[in-house]
């Protein structure tokens, strides 16, 4: 017996060995983390392709190339090898012979050109080179193909092919008569629009689909390649005003009239979801996700529908579910919906009959689940989790299969964090969902500096996923804690609706239970305790040093105090108008939503703030109000705005001075 546990811990011994050789994440070495998405499943079954994103650190951009594996994940194959531009949004034709991708490669740019737009491209997927198919001047936003594989449905970006003014090299200037007039990474928006197009594949021949100045989105053939189910806003002239997404189907012909099917209220198959309608394979039934009121904005929960194609009142399937869902499809008999749904800090695999009744976890566990597709009786899925940053799995009954190994060597080489789930009690009697992650060198009963840090959203959550920021926390040495306070998407829409109106309210109270648990665990230390978050993340450090003086410091990202100054300035006009009315007429809301700012003398934190300079989703002005209120009263800050980038950064070299900085000011304030 002896013998025998002697030779176990032998066998044990070169794991624990590794174990202890394992380095923390640094910065550096996150650059190296590939970003893995977007499975397909060719028609045969045969491969799954996905897309596959990394860090070019001399040229300091990320790009993106096309990937497949078999489908018993014994030969992976890199399709793609771009050296300057993304290669992605990858699908199979249906013979399963060729794959097309998205690319903005400058193959027939001359350098006098302007900047290359993204365009369809056809590569044989046993060899070749790829070959450019489409050649729009505002570029392909979308596409899919048609069962049959003789003709693709392209979203195209329809805009003016004159840049400048008339014999001169100056630029136009910019005319705006919208009443959504900006977006961010989109810029001003003026008289481009994306439209339905449908090409022939053998010969190259396009045709608008339907006429008219609204917009369609997110494409789907119908299995018998007749008609193309369609997403867009068309129920009145001045579509800008609202977010009344509807489900349109129309006959895959030029200058078609379209049929609306979905009729609800609000925004159906919201296309900032990348969520297309899915027919049934019989073509007689069309699932979507059914926006909540347009009333509750972002705050309504969306439910899975079912409409006949051929019009008729449409089925909720989960209208007992109260939690949010997406990325609807059919299963390949057509007596299951597969969808992703967020709940209780996941965001995983469900499925429901087509006749209704329970809503069923596919794959237990607590994890995320970002994109999958279906074919046959096969499943594919983007899976993530707090150990594991994204890969492709392949499922199989309950269980899951690896197939994609982009980040396995990483991983071998580095010690991850430990994140746990928790609770913790509001101040009044809420319980509120969260996360803590504990620093590499923790020991039981000493006391930790900690971060904690705010999600964005508001109506969003923080979930079982892979976290590059938490574990470069945990190899700095500090505790992070994120909860999911009301306003979150976590436990349905009575707790996210508790935040319409009330900013950086009841949240607040909901954040700070967390801190107080851990700080009565005694894992923090009350004495070293800081506060970050970007986007609403920003705007609620923002309330929280205004309101509580127990942070030592704070991190406030792309944020806004001054809910006047949003007004008219941001992208979300339409957002303004329907949860705080008009500052005209509900001057009081206003008031009550720009607390940080109009209570500034109340702000002893030292803070930092931190902007893109062409962020429209919640602009610099937001956070230069902030840095300068906090200079005149001789409040310690720092103002750091990175060119040229929008809400979310996506040069590298941003991205890693953004951590640094992250890091030299949590140490200087915290250690």
């Amino acid at each position: 017996m002896i013998k025998k546990i002697f030779a176990g811990c032998l066998m044990l011994l070169p794991a624990w060995l590794a174990a202890q050789n394992k380095i923390p994440v640094s910065i550096a070495s996150a650059d190296s983390l590939r970003d893995v998405s977007d499975p397909k499943i060719s028609p045969d079954g045969k491969w799954v392709s996905y897309s596959v994103s990394s860090t070019h650190i001399e040229k300091d951009y990320y790009q993106s190339d096309v990937w497949m594996t078999s489908w018993d994940g014994a030969t992976t194959i890199q399709l793609t090898h771009t050296t300057e531009e993304d290669e992605s949004h990858a699908r199979w034709s249906p013979d399963s012979r060729y794959i097309s991708f998205l690319s903005s490669r400058k193959f027939e740019k001359k350098e006098d050109d302007e900047e290359a737009t993204k365009q369809l491209w056809l590569l044989n997927r046993m060899g070749g080179e790829a070959e450019q198919i489409t050649h729009f001047f505002g570029g392909v936003e979308d596409y899919v193909w048609s069962p049959d594989g003789k003709k693709i449905a392209l979203i195209v970006n329809v805009t003016d092919t004159s840049k400048y003014m008339e014999g001169t090299e100056t630029v136009k200037p910019i005319v705006i008569d919208r009443f959504y007039f900006k977006e961010d990474y989109s810029g001003y928006l003026t008289t481009e629009r994306k439209h339905l197009f449908v090409m022939d594949v053998a010969t190259g021949d396009t045709f608008r689909v339907v006429d008219g100045d609204y917009e369609e989105e997110l494409p789907a053939w119908s299995p018998d390649g007749k008609q193309i189910a369609f997403v867009s806003k068309r129920m009145h002239e001045d579509w800008d005003r609202d977010d009344n997404y509807d489900v349109w189907v129309v006959e895959a012909k030029p200058h078609a009239a379209p049929k609306q099917i979905s009729k609800s209220e609000g925004a159906d198959c919201d296309p900032s979801y990348e969520s297309a309608p899915s027919w049934s394979p019989d073509g007689k039934w069309i699932a979507y996700f059914q926006g909540g009121p347009l009333k509750l904005i972002y705050y309504g929960t969306q439910h899975l529908a079912i409409a006949p194609a051929n019009g008729g009142d449409a089925t909720v399937l989960t209208a007992n579910y109260d939690r949010n869902i997406w990325n609807q499809k059919f299963s390949a008999d057509g007596k299951l919906i597969y969808f992703v749904a967020e709940d209780d800090q996941n965001l995983d695999l469900r499925k429901i009959s087509v006749n209704g009744g329970d809503v069923q976890q596919v794959l237990p566990g607590r994890y995320t689940v970002y994109s999958f597709d279906v074919q046959q009786e096969k499943l594919a899925i983007q899976y993530t989790d707090p150990n594991q940053p994204g890969e492709i799995y392949a499922v199989e009954g309950n269980t899951k299969r690896q197939l994609s190994h982009q980040n396995d060597q990483w991983l071998a080489k580095h010690a991850i964090a430990t994140t746990k789930e928790f609770q913790s009690k509001s101040k009044d009697g809420t319980m509120i969902s969260g996360f803590y992650v504990l620093p590499h060198d923790y020991a039981e009963g000493k006391k930790y500096p900690m971060i904690l840090q705010i999600h964005g959203g508001p109506t969003s959550q923080n979930q079982n996923e892979w976290a590059t920021d938490w574990q470069l926390y945990a190899a700095w040495g500090y505790v992070t804690v994120s909860m999911n306070p009301r306003g979150s998407t976590t436990k349905g829409e009575k707790f996210a609706t508790a935040l319409f109106a009330h900013w950086g309210d009841i949240d607040i109270a909901d954040d700070l239970s967390g801190v107080d648990e851990l700080v009565k665990r005694g894992i923090a230390d009350p004495n070293r305790l800081a506060v970050e978050g970007w986007s609403y993340g920003g705007i609620a450090t923002d309330y929280m040093i205004a309101k509580d003086q127990r942070f030592k410091c704070a991190i406030s990202g792309a944020s806004i105090g001054n809910a006047f100054a949003g007004f008219g300035t941001d992208m979300y006009i339409r957002e303004y108008i329907e949860e705080l009315g008009t500052p005209w007429r509900d001057f009081q809301n206003y008031v009550n939503n720009s607390y940080p700012f109009l209570h500034a003398d109340k702000i002893k934190t030292p803070t930092l703030f931190m902007c893109g300079s062409k962020d429209f989703n919640v602009p610099l002005l937001n956070s230069e109000q902030m840095y300068q209120a906090l200079k005149v009263n001789n409040v310690e800050t720092q103002l750091i705005i990175y060119p040229d980038q929008f809400h979310g950064l996506d040069i590298p070299g941003y991205i890693r001075d953004r951590y640094e900085r992250r890091k030299d000011w949590f140490d200087e304030h915290l250690k």
